[in-house]
């Protein structure tokens, strides 16, 4: 089992930037894909970003290329999203994810994500 702890959330106004951190419990940490997810109100949840356990590997959704930068540090067991030049429309909840499949496929898929933490809020003002 894994237990994940998101926070780093808050208010900025648009442009501004925020890094958010998701900690991770459990010895099995460095194996898992990590990805964060977002969900603004009235809508679905939708894929934000993923990194492979290596880092090696990350995949990002179009809206957020260029602006968002996830990465992971394996020694603390915990994985970041910094973002910058934030938008409101970037405002959500932002939930972190671990995939504990063997394959470690970086998917952004939320169905084949295991463990879920309990969000973090993220509001950005124009």
């Amino acid at each position: 089992q894994v237990q994940l702890v998101e926070s780093g959330g808050g208010w900025v106004q648009a442009g501004g930037s925020l890094r958010l951190s998701c900690a991770a419990s459990g010895r099995t940490f460095t194996y898992y894909t990590m990805g964060w997810f977002r969900q603004a109100p009235g809508k679905e949840r939708e894929f934000v970003a993923a990194i492979s356990w290596s880092g090696g590997s990350t995949v990002y959704e179009d809206s957020v290329k260029g602006r968002f930068t996830i990465s992971r540090d394996n020694a603390k067991n915990t994985v970041f999203l910094q973002m910058n030049s934030l938008k409101p429309d970037d405002t959500a909840v932002y939930y972190c994810a671990a995939d504990r499949s063997p394959l470690g496929i970086v998917t952004m898929a939320g169905s084949q994500y295991d463990f879920w933490g309990q969000g973090t809020q993220v509001t950005v003002s124009s």
